[in-house]
């Protein structure tokens, strides 16, 4: 992919404040859902902090060579609600959520000095392109339910049917006028526009959406509220530190929760670092650097692990590489480090900035599940154009491929105590094991 800025390029000041507007918009409803998901009064705002945090501390280990955002993984959603569930008090529940991300953590570092000490080589040879491509793609794939979910926020799902009502079609509606302007300003727009579709459809949606509500508050109607603008009613003016809660509830902490943390935990961060694998290749097939050797595999596991450790330690939420930022990266075609710096900066200053963080949160479904529809759908076809030098007339590569979309897609996730196997790490586990099976040795 040729890019308008390399990893090492740095635009003008007032355009990279810009481009972090941008990433920030495109890792920020994932971010914030999952302490809105897990309850329990988790903040909103420290997570967005302990993103911020976190995406500095993997910038810091990979030597400014890998430029994602670090935010709230969803994986550990489970985990953090077995946290809670087997806690003697709310604050204990605190303290075993930080405690949990330290166990997923050093699982990372314990990878991290494996590979330190035994090269990448194995990653390659496990996980050729015919293996990784198809993977990447699922990674798309499995969000696009998400992404047209919330396009179509207020139509009736009955039997895997969406059925359209009045305030369905408006949604609908400002989803396609989000999605149309990013498409329309990263094909026919100048170099700037090309740079920010998403600040640019974000607005242009949220215009949409907001004109709709007025509507609706003149009328009476509710059919045309599009956008709650109750939440201002509520505004959190700082951040709520996951740590300072903790500290009340350490006294509740005994053997057998912290075993209880522990399994919850550790054998998810072993899923997650399938997808770590994932993120990082894609990232590096559209950089067109390999980042599992320079900086190293064991430099993003460190900044991973440890960023996801201090995340969880102001904000709750254990923190992982974000596919919206890879997208993000790839569709704007703008790579420069500066800019992840900057919007983990920016994350940071936001969480103290009450009505702002509130004003973000009100950006409807919609509008984003339209953004998110360019995403998501990006990663998949990165995904996808890692295979196109892999021969798929044999009939070997055709299987491997075949299963891993086929599982991926299925939506093959599986329960084994307190541990999901999420689809992705299904798919990947299913298409190594079928690329050994039938490889008998053979170099890829």
């Amino acid at each position: 992919m040729k890019l308008i800025y390399d990893v090492n390029d740095k635009p003008k000041f007032s355009q990279v404040l810009i481009f972090a507007f941008q990433q920030l918009l495109a890792i920020l409803a994932a971010t914030i859902a999952v302490p809105a998901i897990v309850g329990n009064g988790m903040s909103q705002s420290a997570a967005l902090f302990g993103a911020g945090v976190g995406t500095l501390v993997y910038l810091a280990f990979t030597k400014m060579k890998s430029p994602v955002f670090l935010g709230s993984s969803f994986a550990f959603l489970g985990s953090m609600f077995a946290a809670f569930a087997g806690a003697a008090s709310v604050e204990a529940g605190y303290a075993g959520i930080i405690l949990g991300a330290i166990f997923a953590g050093l699982v990372y570092v314990v990878i991290a000095l494996i590979v330190k000490f035994a090269g990448v080589k194995w990653i390659n040879k496990l996980m050729p392109a015919v293996v990784i491509g198809p993977t990447v793609a699922i990674i798309g794939l499995s969000l696009a339910g998400n992404a047209i979910g919330d396009a179509l926020k207020f139509a009736e799902l009955d039997g895997g049917v969406y059925v359209m009502g009045a305030k369905g079609w408006i949604c609908f509606a400002c989803a396609l006028v989000t999605l149309f302007t990013v498409m329309l300003c990263s094909v026919y727009g100048k170099k700037m526009s090309k740079l920010i579709p998403f600040v640019i459809g974000i607005l242009a949606g949220y215009a949409v959406a907001a004109i709709f509500t007025l509507i609706g508050n003149q009328t009476g109607n509710d059919v045309f509220k599009i956008i709650d603008f109750s939440a201002f009613n509520s505004i959190q003016w700082y951040p709520d530190f996951t740590f300072l809660t903790a500290a009340k509830g350490l006294s509740a902490i005994d053997g057998k929760y912290i075993a209880t943390i522990a399994v919850s935990y550790i054998p998810v961060a072993f899923v997650v670092f399938a997808e770590h694998i994932a993120d990082h290749k894609n990232l590096s097939s559209i950089i067109d650097k390999e980042l599992l050797e320079e900086p190293g595999l064991h430099r993003t596991l460190l900044g991973d692990g440890v960023g996801s450790m201090v995340g969880a330690f102001f904000g709750g939420c254990p923190n992982t590489t974000y596919g919206e930022s890879v997208g993000c990266v790839a569709i704007t075609k703008n790579a420069s480090i500066i800019t992840i710096l900057v919007t983990a900066i920016l994350a940071i200053v936001f969480s103290f900035i009450g009505p702002f963080v509130t004003f973000l949160s009100t950006i409807p479904a919609c509008v984003m599940g339209g953004v998110c529809i360019t995403l998501y759908g990006f990663i998949a076809v990165s995904g996808l154009k890692m295979i196109q030098s892999v021969d798929l007339n044999e009939n070997k590569n055709l299987f491997v491929v075949a299963i891993i979309l086929i599982s991926g897609i299925g939506g093959m996730t599986l329960k084994i105590g307190q541990v999901t196997i999420t689809e992705v790490a299904c798919a990947l586990i299913l298409g190594i094991i079928t690329n050994l099976v039938l490889s008998r040795g053979k170099q890829e």
